[in-house]
C-alpha cells in the first residue's frame, strides 16, 4: 500500500489493498482455512472478500492520476501486444510528417476531416504540392518523377486515407455523389436536394461501353469510383510520409478519381501502369497522364518497369499534356505605337518673272514663265499595329459530351481544348456535336 501510495496516491494505495483483499479472498475460498487477515475459515468469507477487492480496484482506478493509470494500463498490456499491433505502432512513430499542420496522432482527433475539432486546430486538407503548370507535357512530367522500388505494404489501411468518401469540399455531397454528379448523364436524385444520385448513365471511359447506374443493394456495384492511382499502390510509393491530412485530400481528389464499370474496378485492384490499363486503348493516354499529374502533385514515386509502361503508352501520343486545373496564362494586349511624325512638305516658291527691256521699236512681251505647280505632300504612313497574339487553349478535361456542353465547350474540334477520341463517336474530329 505504501508502494501503491507512492506511485499513484489514494488510486495506487485503494488498488494495492484490493490486490491484497482478492488474494486472501481467494485462498479462503480456495482451502476453507484461516487467513493472515483472521478472516472466518468459511468459503463465504473468501467471496466477500473478492467483491470488497473488486470494489476497492474500481474506486482506486477512479482515483488514480490518468497518467498513472496509463502507465499501468499499458504495463499490463505489454505481454499480449500482437505483432501486428506491435509493427503498426512502429510504423506511426517512425513516419515523418512533412507538413507543419497538425495531424490526428498528433490532435487526437478523429479521422473524419469534417470533425469541427480537427478544422478548429489548424489541420488542412491540401495536397503537398500544386497540380502542374499549364500546358506542361505528359512525357516531360514523367522524366521529374523519382524511380525506385515499391516499398513494403505493412501497415497499410484504408482508414489512414481519411473517412470513405468524406465531403471535404463543404458542399453537403459526400465525394462519391460529387463525382457520379460529374461522370453521369441523365441524372435523378433521390430527393429534390441534387446531391444523392438515384440513377443516370454512365459513358464509360475504362471499357468504351454505356452502364445504367441504380442506387440500390444489388445495383449500386454496377458502377464504382476507381482511384486512379490506387490507394495501395500510393502507399508503396511515398503516401507512408504524407500527413493524414494530405492521404485524405489524395484519396478525395476529384483528379484522381473516375466512375467505371464495378467488374472492371475490381480487375484493376491496386495495379500500376505496368500491371493493369484500360481495356479501352484509346483511353490509355489520358489515363497514364492523369496517374503522372496525380502522383507529381503528391510526391510519389514510380518504379521502373510502370515508368517504361507509361513512356510506351505515351509515345504514340506525344503531345498529350498533363491534366491540371491550372489556367492558361493570359496574353498581355500588346500596347499601340504612336503614329510616325511625318514633317511637311516645304512650300513651293515661284520664281518672279523676268524684267523685259523696252525695245525701240515695236514691243513684243515676252510671256513669264510658267510657275511650276505646287507639290502634294505624300501621305503618312498609317500605323502598324501587331495583331493581339491569341491567348494558348487551356487544357480541359470532359468526362463526357454532358459535362462538355455544360461548360459551354461543345462542340469540340480535334487538336482544342478538351477534345478526345473518346468523345468523338463518328471520328470525324469533331466531338460532341450533338
Amino acid at each position: 500500500m505504501i508502494l501503491g501510495a507512492f506511485s499513484g496516491g489514494i488510486g495506487g494505495a485503494l488498488v494495492f489493498l484490493a490486490i491484497s483483499a482478492a488474494l486472501t479472498g481467494l485462498y479462503v475460498l480456495a482451502t476453507g482455512r484461516r487467513s493472515w487477515a483472521f478472516l472466518p475459515a468459511k468459503r463465504k468469507a473468501g467471496a466477500v472478500a473478492l467483491t470488497v477487492a473488486f470494489a476497492l480496484f474500481i474506486a482506486g482506478g477512479l482515483a488514480m492520476p490518468r497518467s498513472a493509470t496509463a502507465d499501468l494500463q499499458a504495463a499490463s498490456s505489454e505481454g499480449t501486444a500482437s505483432p501486428a499491433s506491435a509493427e503498426a505502432s512502429a510504423t506511426a512513430t517512425a513516419t515523418p510528417t512533412p507538413s507543419s499542420a497538425p495531424t490526428v496522432q498528433e490532435t487526437g482527433a478523429p479521422l473524419d476531416p469534417e470533425s469541427p475539432s480537427l478544422l478548429a486546430q489548424g489541420a488542412s486538407v491540401a495536397a503537398p504540392k500544386s497540380q502542374p503548370a499549364f500546358a506542361t507535357k505528359a512525357v516531360d512530367l514523367l522524366a521529374t518523377l523519382p524511380s525506385k522500388g515499391r516499398a513494403p505494404k505493412t501497415g497499410y489501411d484504408r482508414a489512414l486515407f481519411g473517412q470513405a468518401w468524406a465531403d471535404v469540399d463543404r458542399n453537403g455531397c459526400d465525394t462519391r455523389n460529387d463525382t457520379l454528379k460529374r461522370d453521369l448523364t441523365g441524372i435523378k436524385y433521390t430527393n429534390s436536394v441534387p446531391c444523392k444520385v438515384r440513377s443516370g448513365t454512365l459513358a464509360d471511359p475504362y471499357t468504351g461501353t454505356t452502364i445504367n447506374f441504380l442506387r440500390g443493394t444489388a445495383t449500386s456495384s454496377a458502377v464504382q469510383i476507381d482511384h486512379v492511382v490506387a490507394l495501395s499502390d500510393a502507399w508503396q510509393k511515398g503516401a507512408q510520409q504524407l500527413t493524414t491530412e494530405q492521404r485524405t485530400a489524395f484519396a478525395n481528389d476529384p483528379l484522381n478519381l473516375q466512375s467505371t464499370d464495378g467488374p472492371t474496378n475490381m480487375q484493376k485492384g491496386d495495379g500500376d501502369a505496368a500491371t493493369w490499363l484500360p481495356p479501352n486503348k484509346g483511353f490509355r493516354c489520358e489515363y497514364v497522364a492523369r496517374q503522372i499529374s496525380v502522383k507529381a502533385t503528391y510526391s510519389l514515386w514510380v518504379t521502373q518497369a510502370e515508368h517504361d509502361a507509361m513512356a510506351r503508352i505515351l509515345a504514340d501520343c506525344s503531345g498529350q499534356l498533363a491534366p491540371t486545373n491550372e489556367k492558361a496564362p493570359v496574353a498581355a494586349a500588346p500596347s499601340p505605337e504612336p503614329a510616325p511624325v511625318v514633317a511637311p512638305a516645304p512650300a513651293v516658291v515661284a520664281p518672279a518673272p523676268a524684267a523685259v527691256a523696252p525695245a525701240p521699236a515695236v514691243v513684243v512681251p515676252v510671256p513669264a514663265p510658267a510657275a511650276p505647280a505646287p507639290v502634294a505632300p505624300a501621305p503618312a504612313p498609317a500605323p502598324v499595329v501587331p495583331a493581339p497574339v491569341p491567348a494558348a487553349p487551356a487544357a480541359a478535361y470532359y468526362a463526357n459530351c454532358a459535362a462538355a456542353k455544360l461548360a459551354g465547350a461543345a462542340p469540340l474540334y480535334a487538336g482544342s481544348a478538351g477534345y478526345r477520341p473518346a468523345l468523338d463517336r463518328d471520328s470525324d474530329g469533331v466531338a460532341c456535336e450533338s
